[in-house]
């Protein structure tokens, strides 16, 4: 199961963030106007001082959480070149294979860089599709494993053999850090408490506002504004397959074209790739 605001459009909780927050500075001002003549000097100080500490505190909120979903964005996109890495060494090594079982472990290795190119293509949101796609996947890399362990007992004495069952070992496993990377998401928490510092702090400036008599000024929307189009960018990092930020699966497209094309071609492009047969 996906986290629960993981499943939402990001536009329309950027949309909810900003009028939270028009209502909570509208609801403020509302509350700081009645009593703006019963406040002392002494008391109008306290609280701007109170909505700047908050202003710092939601900076420091945003600012951490912007650093958690850039490292989980770069933890994909190096997943991404990692899996592309151990395929194409594993192409290499499939080339040293009896040739009893080269072919279709070539086949199978062709066809599973074409599910893990539409893998990148499939919203997580999307969770039964994804579902099919990956047991595609499971039962492809299943057969390759069968296909190395029968290349093992036709030829024991063979090096060559070892090597590429190490690795499709690798190969393997470098798919299941990629699906373990795109499952990892900024938690509920931090987004809920990010939420609720924008509404409180949104309330307080509306307050201080009402408490120095004036409607709340064209820059304190400028700055709600600033503070959900961030939003959004945290939301849309956190969100690999999906909005306006995507993961460059090139090094898998690339692949997949390079297997395509040829020996020649893929001898290339696959040593471009893994940097070692």
């Amino acid at each position: 199961m996906l986290d629960l605001i993981f499943q939402q459009n990001s536009l329309l909780i950027s949309a909810g963030i900003f009028a939270g927050m028009v209502l909570a500075v509208e609801f403020g001002y509302r509350l700081g106007r009645p009593v703006q003549g019963r406040e002392s000097d002494t008391t109008r100080t306290h609280i701007n001082a109170i909505q700047g500490s908050l202003l710092g505190f939601l900076a420091l909120i945003l600012g951490f959480t912007l650093s958690l979903s850039l490292q989980r964005y770069d933890m994909r996109s190096q997943a991404v070149v990692d899996e592309a890495n151990a395929i194409g060494t594993t192409w290499l090594r499939a080339q040293l294979l009896p040739d009893s079982v080269r072919t279709q472990v070539q086949d199978r290795l062709r066809q599973h860089v074409d599910l893990r190119v539409r893998a990148g293509s499939i919203d997580l949101a999307h969770e039964s599709d994804r579902d099919v796609l990956l047991g595609n996947t499971n039962q492809n890399l299943d057969a390759v494993w069968a296909l190395a362990l029968q290349a093992a007992v036709e030829k024991p004495e063979m090096v060559a053999t070892g090597l590429f069952i190490q690795a499709l070992n690798d190969m393997i496993d470098s798919y299941g850090r990629r699906d373990a990377a795109l499952a990892r998401h900024v938690p509920n928490e931090i987004l809920f408490l990010l939420f609720a510092t924008f509404v409180l702090t949104g309330g307080v400036v509306g307050y201080a506002a009402g408490v120095a008599g004036h409607r709340p000024s064209v820059t304190t929307y400028v700055l709600l504004v600033l503070i959900v189009v961030l939003s959004f960018v945290i939301m849309d990092l956190d969100r690999p397959r999906r909005g306006i930020i995507r993961i460059d699966q090139s090094s898998l497209v690339n692949l997949g074209a390079a297997l395509d094309a040829g020996p020649g071609a893929t001898d290339t492009h696959s040593r471009a790739v893994t940097g070692h047969p």
